[in-house]
């Protein structure tokens, strides 16, 4: 149960990492299109990671609960 409590703390800091660097890439869209790219980049990168982590948890919560 603590590893799911970890997981789900870990996926919220993620989610917030990934509104930061889209935020970013948004901001520098008209300045700095290479930085506004890679800021994209990473957020595309973070946001795949959380897919994966979202999968993982529906799969361990599917097997915590009996049926």
């Amino acid at each position: 149960m603590e590893n799911l409590s970890k997981l789900k703390q870990h996926q919220i800091k993620l989610q917030l990492r990934y509104k930061e660097l889209i935020e970013q890439a948004y901001n520098l869209r008209q300045t700095d299109s290479a930085q506004s790219d890679i800021s994209e980049y990473k957020a595309i990168k973070l946001l795949n990671k959380l897919n994966r982590l979202k999968y993982l948890n529906r799969e361990t919560s599917k097997t915590t609960i009996p049926s």
